[in-house]
């Protein structure tokens, strides 16, 4: 089977777009295209794509909301996977008694979803205010922040194996780690959240307040997938110790490679200025790494997913 041959979609209920440029549809708005991008609109049409798939070892990715992710200039092969279709975008609540669960599709969006159960007066969530990201992306990378992780709320979560069965993990299974969980699978299908009766105004001014504190010590209008790199262990303390403060002290803020610059807000802020490549971006985490390693003997991780052909 030719790698992107349509005998391996051309059955199923799905929107294909060959040759589809992604990178402009991350929050850096730069990069490159996807051999092909296949919108599937059933799970059942995704289950079997990623069994067709693993057995033609066609290299496969889900493209979430595009917050944390850089795609390189040249792009990347094999098949990306967008949930943005109605069924991967639902939300639902427990209809009897009192709400106390919701389940999330992978595709729905977490701020509407944050938005949503505030209204109804639901707490658990709250603490991703000001958080991009679909649901399996947070999902996936335990997204969170100072405030507290997606973790936190989890009660279970779905996911397709690569033979395209349906898994759940209750959370009992799970470790939700600093910005990573233990899950096997590859494609997250949905999560379900403990949540709680609250205040509506209460719930609202708290968002308000953890977002506030966000816009005023982040550069959340910038072309940037919000922290670069993970927060790391100090080998000195054992403990972790702001990524964003050892760039600082490296003398990296506002340092610029073409059209990637560190923030001068945020060191772990990398954004790029319109017009960029994707390219400068890698070449400016590489800088920042080095110079971060070189001073402080301490190397820094990438928070965000880098895509490639490599």
């Amino acid at each position: 089977m030719n790698r992107t041959s349509s005998s391996l979609y051309a059955d199923l209920d799905v929107e294909v777009h060959p040759d589809q440029p992604i990178g402009p549809e991350t929050w850096f708005g730069v990069g490159g295209r996807a051999d092909i991008l296949i919108k599937p609109r059933s799970v059942d049409a995704l289950a079997t794509l990623v069994r067709r798939c693993r057995e033609n070892e066609i290299p496969l990715r889900v493209l979430g909301s595009g917050a944390n992710l850089l795609v390189a200039d040249e792009g990347v092969e094999g098949v990306v996977v967008r949930l943005d279709q109605p069924a991967f975008r639902e939300v639902s609540y427990n209809a009897d008694g009192a709400v106390e669960a919701a389940r999330a599709m992978a595709g729905a969006d977490m701020a509407r979803t944050l938005n949503e159960t505030v209204r109804r007066g639901l707490a658990g969530l709250h603490q991703m205010a000001g958080i991009p990201a679909s649901i399996g992306g947070a999902i996936r990378m335990n997204a969170g922040g100072a405030f507290g992780s997606i973790g936190d709320a989890v009660h279970s979560v779905g996911c397709l194996d690569d033979g395209g069965e349906i898994v759940i993990y209750p959370a009992s299974e799970l470790r939700f780690e600093y910005r990573r969980t233990n899950l096997p699978d590859r494609i997250i299908l949905w999560a379900a959240f403990h949540l709680e009766e609250d205040d509506p105004r209460a719930l609202r001014n708290r968002v308000l307040e953890i977002f506030n504190y966000k816009r005023s010590t982040q550069p959340m209008a910038d072309a940037s997938a919000g922290c670069t790199f993970k927060n790391p262990v100090d080998p000195a303390t054992g403990e972790r110790t702001s990524a964003g403060g050892l760039i600082d002290r490296a003398g990296l803020k506002g340092h610029r490679i073409g059209s990637a610059e560190v923030s001068t807000l945020h060191g772990n802020f990398l954004h790029i200025h319109p017009g960029g490549k994707a390219n400068d971006m890698l070449r400016l985490i590489e800088e920042v790494r080095a110079r971060v390693l070189e001073t402080f003997s301490i190397e820094l991780a990438t928070e965000i997913a880098i895509w490639g052909r490599d």
